[in-house]
Parts: C-alpha cells; sequence; structure tokens
C-alpha cells in the first residue's frame, strides 16, 4: 500500500449486510460474473468481520481494521494502520498515517475524500447518522440510494459516475477515495427476488437476488473509477445477517452468519491501459 497511494486512485466498497455464503455460492454458480471477474482466482475470501453490526464494523474498518483471513493464524500485516506504538500487524508494507482515521490519512496524503451513503448510519438525518459520512470531505445520501429503494444502487453507480466526471474536469492530477455503502443487501430486500411481495419478507432467496441485482450495475462503477489512472478496489461486507440460522434472525448478534463476511482487494487498470491492451489482443 506504500506504493500504491498516491499513485492510484482508491475504491472501496461495502456490501453492507452481505453473507459469506451466499456471496460464495452465488458465485461459484456463475451467478454473480461481473464480481466474480475481477476476484482473485475468481472467489471471495472468507474473512471476519471487526464489528456485528454496520456502525461498529465501519467505525473499525476506518481506522484501519478491515476483516481479518479467517482460516491462517495471525497476526495478518495490514493494509492501512494508524501510527500506534506496540501494534503487531502494521507491516512494511502498510501505508501508515498519523491521522486517527484512514480517511483522514488519505487526505492528508493528498486525496480527495468522497461517501456515497446507503444505510442509515451514513444518513446525515440524525447526528448519529452524521458521524461516519463526517469522516469524508464530500459525502452524498439521500432516500433513493437508501435502504427503501429497489433502485439504490443505480442511483449510487449513477453518482459515482457523476463525481468522477466532475473531479477528472476540476482536479486531474488529485488522487480520489470513493466510499461506497451499498444498501441494497440490507433489509427490506424482498423487493429484488422477482414474483415477492412485502408480506412475503425478506429471505436468503431474496439477500440472493439483491446481489445479483448489484453485480448486474457494478461495471459501471468500476469503469467509472478506472477512467484517469489504476484504481485500487476493496470490495467487502461489512457484516453478515441471520436468516432463522439457529433460530437467529438479523445481526449485531454473535452468529456465524454475521461475523463471517465476503472480502477482496484488486487492481482496476487504468482505462486507456485496458484500450490498449485490447488493442494489442486483435
Amino acid at each position: 500500500m506504500r506504493r500504491i497511494v498516491g499513485s492510484h486512485d482508491i475504491l472501496f466498497v461495502t456490501l453492507d449486510t452481505l453473507r459469506y455464503d451466499v456471496a460464495a455460492e452465488l458465485a461459484a454458480a456463475g451467478r454473480t460474473p461481473n464480481l466474480a471477474a475481477q476476484l482473485p482466482g475468481g472467489r471471495w475470501e472468507r474473512r471476519h468481520s471487526p464489528g456485528s453490526f454496520t456502525y461498529a464494523a465501519h467505525q473499525a474498518i476506518f481506522a484501519g481494521f478491515l476483516p481479518t483471513p479467517a482460516d491462517s493464524p495471525g497476526p495478518h500485516p495490514r493494509l492501512f494502520a494508524a501510527r500506534f506504538a506496540g501494534s503487531e500487524s502494521t507491516a512494511t508494507t502498510s501505508f501508515v498515517y498519523d491521522a486517527p482515521d484512514l480517511v483522514s490519512g488519505l487526505a492528508e496524503a493528498g486525496y480527495r475524500t468522497v461517501c456515497v451513503g446507503g444505510v442509515g448510519f451514513f444518513s446525515k438525518t440524525a447526528a448519529l447518522g452524521s458521524v461516519l459520512p463526517g469522516l469524508f470531505q464530500e459525502s452524498h445520501w439521500s432516500p433513493q440510494t437508501g435502504v427503501t429503494s429497489a433502485t439504490s444502487f443505480e442511483t449510487q453507480v449513477a453518482l459515482a459516475e457523476r463525481i468522477t466526471e466532475e473531479h477528472a474536469r476540476q482536479a486531474p492530477e488529485q488522487p480520489l477515495f470513493l466510499f461506497v455503502n451499498v444498501s441494497a443487501l440490507h433489509q427490506p430486500n424482498w423487493h429484488h427476488l422477482p414474483g415477492a411481495t412485502k408480506e412475503h419478507g425478506d429471505t436468503r432467496a431474496s439477500h440472493a437476488a439483491a446481489l445479483e441485482y448489484v453485480d448486474r450495475h457494478v461495471p459501471r462503477l468500476f469503469a467509472a473509477m478506472a477512467r484517469r489512472r489504476p484504481c485500487f478496489a476493496i470490495v467487502c461486507s461489512d457484516h453478515g445477517t441471520a436468516y432463522g440460522d439457529d433460530g437467529w434472525s438479523g445481526h449485531r448478534i454473535g452468529h456465524e452468519s454475521v461475523w463471517t463476511v465476503p472480502y477482496a482487494h484488486f487492481t482496476l487498470p487504468a482505462a486507456a491501459r485496458q484500450d490498449s491492451d485490447e488493442r494489442a489482443r486483435r
């Protein structure tokens, strides 16, 4: 990350409430081809969330504590780390900053920081919903990007496209850090399952259908962020949620369906490089 910060734009996407098992099943079955095309090896990495609900998880994530690899013992070197004496997970490759949070650390490194909010903790409609977006130089939220909108992710992507276009015109040399909190997976998500009604309620199947909906529109987001320079992307869930697992429902509980999340990071080549590579293949 010490080489990436400053030379790449950075995209951080949290697929709010996405369960690892659902994400892995859909990728293996070919039901999320656009996401799978970017995942290393076409698979999600299984990780443990630092929190069991949105606010707690994002407070940790924005402090540099990303979801932790679940299939190997630690300590695991972190991508980002605030300077902190005695840290066992800060490595020579980590981007180390003196600010109290990653967003401010990237701003101090010259990035424009922008948040496109989704769930209520990013809504800015009350003091609590202003804490997380308040970390950013610029933040956006509307009911159309929130959990009750059946077209929330399309709206978020269109907003991201506008932000990146304007940034390319106004500050072509300044790196951009764009954070998107995707609300589509969070309840209510029944409206993404064909034939479902409000009376059916949310299910594991509608949760999966919401991920398929996100997959249909995510290429536009990736393309927007790679329009100028290479983009380092992190895509993960902040926590999962239970649908009757062992009698449990929802999140903010200590259950495997909540703690275990999908994670990936990868580099999106700059659009100019992609065009060059395509011409070479021809």
